[in-house]
Formats: C-alpha cells, sequence, structure tokens
C-alpha cells in the first residue's frame, strides 16, 4: 500500500491532521517508539512515549507497545502532534546552511549519502544548538523518508561524514563499524616531530562528563580499550603533519591519543597547548586541525569497495603552504 501523507508531522499548521504511513521491508524490525522519532522530528521523546502510552499511535487499528516491532505491510497512525514554535524553528534551519550543506555533498546514490562535512557545524542539533548537518539534510531532502547518521565527527573535526538513506543500508554500515570492516584516515596538524618509530598509540580512554555538561576524556586503566595508528605525512620546523586512523571508534580518541603521545593537535580547545597555536599565528589557522579525508568501506548494496576522499579547505590549505614555506620545503 503507497502511503498517505496528509501532512509533515513537523510542519507547522493551524490544522493539524492524522498521518498514516505504510511500512515498507527496508524499514521493518525497527521499535515503534525509534520509527516515530524519525516520523516526528522535533517532537520531545517525552511526548512520543505519551501518545503511545494513551494509545493515540495504532498500528493495524490497534494499540501496541514502545518495544513492538515493525512488520512490513503494518499501517501505522500517527496522531496530529502540535510542535512548540520554539522546536519549529530548530527544525527549520537557516536557508544559507542548508545551501552549504548541498555544495559538500561529494557522493550520493539512492543508498547513501556523504559530505564533506565543514568545521564548525555541529553533525545534530542538540545542547543549545539549533541546526545540525542532518536537520540541514532532512531539510535539503523534505521528501526523503529516512535520512540517518552513520557515524559522528565532532563539531570542529571536517571531513567525511556517511549518512544512510536506507535503514538496510545503515544496518549493514554499522555492522561494518562494529567488525572494523570500515577504514577511517584523518589528517591531523600536531606539535613538534612526530617519531617515525610511533606507529600505534593503545591507551585506554575513560569519558567524564562535568557538570556543564562538557565532555572530557583522559587516558585511565579503568577506561575502554582504543587503539590509533599514524603515519607521518610530512614534517615541517615545529609541526608535523599525520595520517591517524582509528581502530576503535572512542570519543576524542584521535585528539587524546595524540596529547598521550606528547604532540596534541594544533588549536585544540580542549587537549591542545596554546603556545604551540601561538607559534602558527602566520599561517592564520583559527580551528581545529583534524580532517576526516577519507572513508574505505563496502557499499551496502552492491558490495563493491569504495574509497571516498574529501579535500582540505581553503583554511588547512593554506596552513601547510605557510608551513612548507617556512621550513623551505
Amino acid at each position: 500500500m503507497t502511503p498517505l501523507y496528509l501532512e509533515s508531522p513537523t510542519m507547522k499548521t493551524n490544522t493539524p491532521s492524522v498521518h498514516i504511513v505504510a511500512i515498507s521491508a527496508d524499514e521493518a524490525g525497527q521499535r515503534i517508539d525509534n520509527f516515530l522519532r524519525t516520523q516526528l522530528k522535533g517532537v520531545p521523546k517525552s511526548m512520543i512515549y505519551r501518545i503511545l502510552r494513551k494509545g493515540e499511535v495504532r498500528v493495524n487499528k490497534k494499540r501496541i507497545k514502545p518495544e513492538y516491532k515493525l512488520v512490513a505491510g503494518d499501517e501505522v497512525r500517527i496522531p496530529p502532534v502540535r510542535v512548540a514554535e520554539r522546536e519549529e524553528e530548530a527544525v527549520s534551519p537557516k536557508l544559507a546552511k542548508v545551501a552549504a550543506l548541498s555544495a559538500a555533498i561529494i557522493y550520493e546514490d539512492d543508498y547513501l549519502l556523504v559530505l564533506n562535512k565543514p568545521s564548525g557545524t555541529a553533525v545534530h542539533g542538540g545542547s543549545g544548538l539549533s541546526f545540525g548537518v542532518i536537520e540541514g539534510l532532512r531539510a535539503l531532502r523534505p521528501e526523503a523518508r529516512f535520512l540517518e547518521l552513520v557515524h559522528r565527527l565532532d563539531r570542529d573535526t571536517s571531513g567525511i561524514l556517511l549518512v544512510a538513506k536506507k535503514r538496510s543500508a545503515l544496518r549493514s554500515l554499522h555492522e561494518q563499524l562494529r567488525e572494523k570492516g570500515m577504514q577511517k584516515d584523518y589528517l591531523a596538524l600536531v606539535r613538534g616531530n612526530w617519531p617515525s618509530h610511533l606507529k600505534t598509540v593503545q591507551a585506554p580512554l575513560l569519558k567524564n562528563i562535568l557538570q556543564s555538561g562538557e565532555r572530557v576524556v583522559r587516558v585511565n586503566s579503568e577506561g575502554k580499550p582504543s587503539e590509533t595508528r599514524f603515519k607521518v605525512e610530512e614534517r615541517y620546523a615545529n609541526a608535523t603533519l599525520v595520517k591517524a586512523s582509528p581502530v576503535t571508534g572512542r570519543t576524542h580518541q584521535i585528539r587524546v591519543h595524540t596529547l598521550h603521545a606528547g604532540h596534541p593537535i594544533a588549536f585544540d580547545d580542549r587537549y591542545g597547548e596554546r603556545e604551540f597555536d601561538g607559534q602558527l599565528a602566520a599561517t592564520g589557522l583559527k580551528r581545529l586541525f583534524l580532517h576526516a579525508a577519507a572513508l574505505t568501506f563496502t557499499h551496502p548494496h552492491s558490495g563493491e569497495t569504495m574509497r571516498l576522499e574529501a579535500p582540505l579547505d581553503a583554511q588547512l590549505k593554506h596552513c601547510l603552504a605557510v608551513l612548507r614555506k617556512q621550513s623551505g620545503t
């Protein structure tokens, strides 16, 4: 049965209507509460569970529990939900930012969308931020029934970001991440002369949440096992450009492992060194020099091995050009 769209649930309207969705084979297998979170953008979780408890959400005209798993062919009745005006604004990002995301797309097919995410843009809204990559993409592709992040990048980290356009693609890519079948290569500018023999950093990482809500990660024997592989790409007078390939995927892993090795990343406001940042003043660098440069994975539909690369932005390129000139290389 073809889905009947009477109204986008997050669209501001004076006459909200019931929304009926027919579940496709690709959407089957997920819990109803998770499905509603993708359908009702901007609606608080508490409200989603409230309409489930009250029986306002029906599957095949029957009440269901939040843990109900959808089956292909199910018909889901989604009640009219009025989103507070403040929340509506959060899911209606500025057109200029959406246009910038459109220009950042480096690959797209029926299953995947790949961005060269700019530094300074969060991957999703939250923590006081109304705009994130995923909100922008949903505004850019209002007809898309499914758009979900496969992985994340820190707000100040630029580079390759993978988005699934089908649930089956998301499952496949998440499995590759779990089985370490996906290789991520980052470029980082670090302080000093990185030793050529230092090819791997293995140090357990423990995440702490401060009262402010800020996440700080430290090397700690009680932390989770973590491993990053390194390769020197280029040397300068007071810095080294390294390729960092994380084997595990911990929060802030590369940033903390480089610090642990004694070579913090340039302009890292959380784990960096101001004296080193000051030495780079002439390069014009004003952002974290950490860039997700390449991603190798198996296409979830074709099975083809794909390697996608994201070029450095103008600021990072200029920084390296100045360092080469200063070093006489």
